[in-house]
């Protein structure tokens, strides 16, 4: 759950039709790479002479390309055909599957995602955007309070590894955001996550100042209109010399991927080459190393809604956020109730406590 993976299977094309179930216009190919948080829809022909055929999966090292420690073995299982032939003495290995740091083989396949555009399933990217956001995805090192945690490195025993959403490292809540919204209780998040990071900088250089990487903490939320129309720019960065990808994953929605490249996002050229026509509609996409990935989608589904990277190590360390989408003035545009409690209730002596604490009451409703 922490890297980008490819897939092959030997002596077979792959025809990719549909992502994070959305459709595809159908893509021929002899392997795919994806990211954690990802599904794909993929059809198999089963074309070839009877045998034994490895569909075999190996990581996508994304990160600094001098770092040879990853996981270099390969993960593999047998298509096996049926029938009457002389069993070979092995399977056969899938020549096209990519090298661990092929990241031109990881551009090709994605550069072919394209949004399947017919009467059935049309296309409605916005065009007209009310809400614009530049979130730089990056790395940092918080100093520990004290000494007993391992730190980043010999020299740096007193910090540990963060990552940040526009230099902000997330902090859970002991209550969560969604029943602190929903009931209107304080002190649990503010609304204040930024729309652009501090400062602006060489996002994707070499060797960048320390005071980069000091992120900020807090339990920031952005909260959205209903039916904003809204463009975010996923901006990678190169803090602590340790880019790599990061699959950026919305809960809640599905997003067109307008556009994505390498190096900082300009503002001036890069708008001119946007996909307003068939971009995928994906809930999950890889942010590039040293690159960016501009989307774009509409709130019209209101509640409160997780973003993070679907690297496990990443969320943990704090590179996620939280949409509060409000209400749009209906029944139909407005979160659901809580559902009443007729089925086994958890016996979480905490959840118990917030509830008698809070009451729980809201609109006529009693949550007891």
């Amino acid at each position: 759950m922490n890297v980008d993976m490819f897939f092959a299977i030997a002596q077979h094309n792959l025809t990719v039709v549909g992502m994070d179930g959305n459709y595809l216009k159908p893509i021929m190919t002899s392997y795919i790479v994806i990211s954690p948080g990802q599904t794909m829809d993929i059809l198999l022909t089963a074309n070839q002479p009877l045998g034994l055929y490895y569909m075999a999966t190996r990581e996508y090292d994304s990160a600094n390309q001098d770092y040879q420690a990853y996981d270099s073995t390969n993960t593999t299982a047998i298509l096996e055909y049926k029938g009457n032939y002389t069993r070979p003495s092995h399977p056969v290995f899938p020549s096209a599957l990519p090298s661990f740091q092929d990241s031109d083989k990881a551009d090709e396949f994605l550069y072919r995602l394209r949004s399947l555009v017919n009467h059935d399933h049309p296309v409605e990217v916005p065009k007209e955007i009310s809400t614009r956001m530049f979130i730089t995805v990056s790395m940092g090192r918080l100093t520990c309070r004290n000494d007993s945690c391992n730190g980043v490195s010999s020299e740096k025993s007193n910090q540990k590894l963060k990552s940040a959403l526009n230099n902000i490292t997330f902090v859970n809540p002991n209550t969560d955001v969604l029943t602190a919204y929903y009931w209107n209780l304080s002190g649990v998040y503010t609304n204040d996550f930024p729309d652009q990071p501090p400062t602006y900088f060489n996002f994707t250089s070499d060797d960048l100042p320390m005071n980069t990487t000091v992120p900020d903490h807090g339990t920031k939320a952005k909260v959205l209109r209903y039916n904003e129309s809204v463009e975010i720019i996923f901006q990678g960065t190169n803090t602590l010399d340790t880019p790599e990808t990061h699959p950026m994953h919305m809960h809640g929605y599905s997003f067109y991927v307008v556009g994505f490249g390498y190096g900082n996002f300009d503002p001036n050229f890069d708008p001119k080459g946007y996909n307003l026509v068939d971009p995928p509609q994906l809930n999950t996409f890889a942010v590039p190393r040293k690159g960016w990935a501009t989307i774009r989608f509409i709130a019209n589904n209101p509640g409160v809604w997780y973003w993070h990277c679907h690297f496990d190590r990443h969320l943990s360390w704090g590179m996620n956020t939280v949409f509060v989408v409000k209400d749009g003035g209906t029944p139909e545009t407005s979160m659901r109730k809580p559902p009443a409690f007729k089925f086994p209730r958890c016996n979480d002596p905490k959840t118990t406590l917030l509830q008698l604490s809070h009451g729980f009451k809201k609109n006529g409703y009693n949550f007891m």
